[in-house]
């Protein structure tokens, strides 16, 4: 119990201390009479896009400001709903939140790794003679390209005696950090791109219903102030919601951008990485090359600069180069692999999902019906059929933030208003 009343006190005061230092005077005098009336205002003066944004903008203030009273105490409610009230609404597909979210924040902790591993460690170690320092040799040869020995006969892969076998110079390794992040945020921009357009819609229109314990007054009131939003901008959400399919349409082109990215970035040896890896745990020890081996060699070969010996004839100075980051690269990129084929196949199948969506009506009721199987069959029917996709998305989205008994509320009496405005049609009366 004791336990508990501290994680409320501390969600209170995190919720104290982030709505104070944001709201002014005028926010805090906010309240939902006055939002309310806003409404009902907006409803006289009849519908536009510009009016929708300014009443959600008025909406989540109203939000806000009844935060700041719980902030400072609210005998009437629980302070159990503090804690969630941090989190970040579900606007978006599980398959986006993996591009944006896991895969950005696993991008960024490989590329700080690696980055921590060049600053503290050596990310190259090299055999040196007498006549060079060691650290000198070790900066030359990071700085300036390595190579390897194409061919198969060697004391090493990739490491022979001279002759004429072609070099294979490897100039990544420097960079492979900077790629990483990168890649990071190009991840992470159709996420930007979509909360930018999206606007905080659905937390203005959540305002403490994904929670539900509040009195029933204030139950009633915030379901109506939803109701009037719904029903004010009817058949005006279908740009909102293409504007997330683009998003998602980004995101696939993404992560197959970024396998042809990484495959020129690896000079054409990325693209079947994965496939040449399975290939090589499937063949006979004895006659199998490593394909991480070649991609990311271990042992490579230096260059160095040429000078006169004692005997006058010109001399070449070579290292043998150990490079311990590759078998963290190996590892990386191998995942990173397989992951973006998953990602790819993932996003693939949502954006098929997506187009079903838009040309089959009933493919919404049975996705609204699977998902919420509180809410009647015959609400979800009149809801699909005398609104568009957008407001069937905009509803979704919706569904999955709010509580499921509030929700099949407002499923429920939005129903029978467009059933009401419907047999008005019918029999030539006009709304009200």
């Amino acid at each position: 119990m004791l336990s508990c009343e501290w994680f409320l006190l501390n969600g209170a005061f995190w919720r104290q201390s982030w709505v104070s230092s944001n709201l002014t005077d005028e926010l805090r005098a906010l309240s939902l009479q006055g939002v309310r009336r806003v409404v009902g205002s907006a409803r006289a003066r009849g519908r536009g896009r510009g009016r929708a944004r300014g009443q959600l903008g008025r909406v989540a203030a109203a939000r806000a400001a009844r935060a700041v009273s719980q902030a400072h105490g609210d005998p009437h409610q629980p302070l159990c709903a503090a804690v969630w009230r941090g989190i970040n609404p579900k606007i978006d597909s599980v398959a986006f939140r993996l591009h944006c979210g896991a895969t950005t924040a696993a991008l960024l902790a490989a590329s700080a790794a690696l980055t921590t591993r060049h600053l503290v460690g050596n990310p190259i170690d090299c055999i040196h003679t007498r006549d060079i320092p060691e650290d000198v040799l070790n900066t030359y040869c990071w700085i300036h390209s390595t190579f390897t020995v194409a061919g198969e006969a060697g004391a090493y892969p990739g490491v022979r005696g001279a002759g004429t076998s072609p070099r294979r110079y490897g100039k990544y390794y420097q960079w492979v950090a900077f790629m990483l992040f990168l890649q990071a945020m190009l991840f992470y921009a159709p996420r930007w791109l979509w909360k930018s357009w999206e606007g905080g819609k659905i937390r203005a229109l959540m305002m403490d219903l994904d929670v539900g314990v509040c009195t029933e007054i204030e139950k009633k009131t915030k379901k109506k102030l939803i109701l009037d939003y719904l029903w004010e901008n009817l058949r005006y959400h279908n740009w909102w919601a293409y504007r997330y399919y683009l998003c998602e349409g980004l995101a696939l082109i993404n992560v197959i951008g970024q396998m042809f990215l990484m495959n020129r970035f690896f000079d054409g040896e990325f693209m079947t990485f994965g496939l040449d890896v399975i290939a090589y745990m499937e063949s006979d020890q004895e006659d199998r090359i490593d394909p991480m081996i070649y991609i990311f060699p271990r042992m490579v070969k230096c260059t160095l600069f040429n000078k006169f010996g004692s005997s006058g004839e010109v001399e070449r100075h070579d290292a043998l180069c150990i490079l311990p980051l590759n078998v963290v690269n190996e590892k990386i990129y191998i995942f990173l692999w397989f992951w973006f084929v998953i990602l790819g196949t993932l996003t693939f199948i949502t954006l098929v999902y997506r187009i079903v969506i838009i040309f089959s009506p009933r493919m919404r009721v049975y996705m609204m019906r699977m998902r919420f199987r509180l809410v009647r069959r015959d609400n979800v029917d009149t809801i699909v059929r005398r609104s568009k996709m957008g407001d069937w998305y905009l509803l979704y989205i919706l569904g999955e933030n709010l509580d499921s008994v509030i929700f099949r509320d407002i499923m429920h009496e939005f129903a029978n208003k467009l059933n009401h405005n419907y047999q008005h049609h019918i029999h030539g009366v006009p709304d009200a």
